[in-house]
Order: C-alpha cells, then structure tokens, then sequence
C-alpha cells in the first residue's frame, strides 16, 4: 500500500491530523489504528480551554474548521474555575472569553471517523505497527500485522508516528501527574454545573510532590472525580481507590454514591528534550513529539496547534513539525518542575497563589504559552522570588539523565 501520508496511531494526536488533512487539496493518507484488544487504550478524556463559540480550535486563533461537527462531540463545558487551597480557602475565577470543555475520546473518533470516511483518498487501516523506518530512497515504511496474522507494508513520502515512546529521553527533572478517577453519580444533587474544580488540595499532602482533588461536574448528580499526584512514582490503584474514597466521602461530603466507570493514567512532567523528527520521512506527533505541556500535562490544544501547522506545510508540499510550545514556556517549566521537585517551593500555596493574584484570562493564556515577555515578567514577581531564581540559576548546570518513568500512554489534558 502507498500513500503520500501514513499516520501511526488512532489517539487525539493521529486522528487530529487526519482531520485536518481532510480537505479536496489533501495527500492521499492512511491512517493505521490498533485493532481491538490490549494495544488499544480504554476510552479517555481530554480537557483544554476555549473561546466560548462552536468549534475546537485552539484558544488563541480563530480557525473555525469543523466547528459544528466538533461542538457535537463536547462532553461538558464550565465558564467558572475553581480551587481550593489547603486551608480551605477557595477562589472561583470567570476567565471568559473562554470555557472549561471536556472530550471523551469514543465521541472524538466517531466524528473524525465520519469525516474520514466521507473523504476520497482517506483510508483507516486496524493493524498492530510492528517498525516504522527510513527508506534509502527518502521516503519512509510501516510494517503492520493484522488482526488476522497477514502482514502489511505501507509506503509513504511522509510518515507521522503518534506512538508512546518506550522510554523518555534524558532530563534534569523527571516527575509524572499520576491519577485514577471516578465517573459517579449521587443519590442528590451535590455540585454545580456551571463550576470546575481544577485543584483541590484539601487532601493529605504526600512526602514529595503535590496531591490535588479534580472535580468536573456533568450534572447536578453526576461528575468526574479525580484525586491527582505530581510526584516522581505512580501509586498502586489501591492507593488511588483508597485517597478518592477518602476526598469523596470525607472532603466533598458526597453521602451515597455509585461509581459507573474509572480512568487512571500517567502523564510526564519533564524537561526532556523531544526529538521531532526521526529521519528524512519519519515523524513523531502527540505527546512522543513533545506535545504535553510539561509543567501542567495539557496536551489536547498543543496538539491541536500541531495539527494545523502540520497539514498547512504538506498543503505547500513541505514536511515539518513545528515545536508544540515555545522556548520561553518550556524554560519556565523546567524552572518551575525542578522547583517542586527540590521541596523549594509549596506546590499547594504556589498554584492557589496564582489563581488569587493574576487575572484569570491572563492566566489561562500564559498555561497555555501565549503571554507576552512582559506579562510572564508581571506574574513571576507573583511567585516566590527567591527560590525560583536559585533554581534558574542551578539549572544549566545540571546532567541531563536516563529516564526512569514507566512507558506512559495517553492522557486527559
């Protein structure tokens, strides 16, 4: 099979650029999928920010692609943001122009699959991807193993690989947000529609790191509930079950409950480097080409952004992937991980503090890598000083070593 695109992988990452490549002007593409079975991940959420009008694009241009297609596939949306501090103090934040949404994976691919198949040239392969290699020639090869044993080659000019890498490069800082949460509904209504509570941290703090509660209501009765760590060691999911039983029934006061689902994932939090591009055909895309924003784990408008950039090179006969974020953002993060990871800065106070100092719309800009120099100077003299300039000083001088985090898959942000 030849085509001018393969892309590897079925996740936000792969179908988002088969999306966007679904235009008359397209490349020929195939789109290999993992069959069902244990290589396919279990459904997933993905949470990011947005302008408050029907589409999906990413929260600071105004590219209305799909727009209706994809606000059918909204699970949720919340115009108010909420955390609570340590103390039990909480600030609600209004950061409109944009909103809180929530994708659930199976409704995402059931609308690119759509669109997928009501375009000429677009075709989806369930294959296992055995290698993805260079060719002399300068074009690329997948070989695939079907759902029934036969063996596939793929051919293409260009070749996109979606997949988790099997270990993470080097870094200075090497800690993960791990979580397991409940999809629950209530014998009462206990929450607000209208509110996200983005961290909790009236939890027992762990010995290193942070731990936060996460709660994003889907009806008066029903949320996701999530208990999250940003530490360096994921917990066993009868740790997981243990710190949700206690935030539900002792934190949110929730009564009687039923548990309809659970998710539980791991997502990096580190100042590797990714590396783009494998060779002169291949690619990596999604979080294995350094889509999750390191210091929060949000992925989804990265890869969004990606996406578009990717699709708008082949459209003028170029192959690139371009950085999913900038380099003054990942500097900041390097900054702000290694702070935590060194105990020099209180994860709780330092989050909390920023959502009662800085204005909510600049905020959400500046998680998302959008802020100007000149407002990324305003909110560092709203952090502690001190220690996060002890740190930016250490950094350029400290190894970069082997990755010791587990093989991660894919995410909810």
């Amino acid at each position: 099979m030849t085509s001018d695109v393969v892309i590897v992988g079925g996740g936000a990452a792969g179908l988002s650029l088969a999306l966007r490549l679904t235009t008359s002007a397209s490349p020929t593409v195939t789109l290999v999928e993992a069959p069902d079975g244990p290589l396919r991940p279990p459904e997933r959420t993905w949470c990011y920010w947005d302008h408050d009008t029907r589409d999906i694009h990413d929260p600071h241009t105004h590219d209305t692609h799909g727009a209706d297609d994809f606000d059918a596939a909204i699970s949720a949306s919340w115009s108010r943001l909420r955390v609570h501090g340590s103390d039990g103090r909480a600030v609600t934040v209004h950061p409109a122009p944009l909103r809180y949404r929530m994708l659930r994976s199976t409704d995402f691919e059931r609308l690119v699959h759509a669109r997928l198949a009501q375009t000429p040239g677009v075709r989806v392969l369930r294959a296992t991807a055995d290698t993805v290699r260079n060719s002399a020639d300068g074009t690329a090869e997948v070989r695939c193993t079907t759902p029934d044993g036969h063996t596939r080659l793929l051919r293409a000019r260009h070749v996109f690989d979606s997949r988790p890498r099997p270990a993470l490069p080097p870094a200075r800082t090497q800690l993960a947000q791990h979580f397991r949460g409940w999809f629950l509904r209530t014998d009462a209504p206990r929450f607000d529609p209208d509110v996200a509570d983005l961290m909790d941290f009236r939890v027992p703090q762990p010995p290193h790191g942070l731990a936060f509660g996460y709660v994003l209501p889907l009806a008066p009765d029903r949320a996701l509930v999530e208990y999250t760590e940003f530490s360096r060691t994921p917990l066993t999911t009868e740790a997981y079950e243990a710190a949700l039983a206690h935030y539900t029934h002792d934190v949110l006061k929730l009564g009687a409950f039923t548990v309809e689902s659970a998710e539980q994932g791991v997502i990096p939090m580190t100042d590797a480097r990714f590396a783009r591009r494998v060779g002169p055909a291949v690619f990596r895309i999604g979080t294995a080409g350094g889509a999750t924003r390191p210091a929060t784990g949000y992925t989804f408008a990265a890869v969004q952004r990606q996406s578009r950039a990717i699709a708008a090179a082949l459209h003028q006969g170029r192959a690139l992937v371009p950085p999913p974020h900038g380099r003054r953002a990942l500097a900041m993060d390097a900054v702000l991980l290694r702070a935590l990871d060194t105990g020099r800065i209180n994860g709780p106070e330092f989050f909390t503090g920023l959502f009662r100092r800085i204005p909510p719309h600049r905020l959400l800009r500046f998680l998302d890598g959008d802020t100007t120099p000149w407002e990324e100077w305003g909110i560092g003299l709203r952090t502690p000083v001190g220690p996060m300039l002890r740190t930016a000083l250490e950094l350029p001088f400290l190894p970069r070593r082997p990755h010791g985090t587990p093989r991660t898959g894919e995410n909810h942000r």
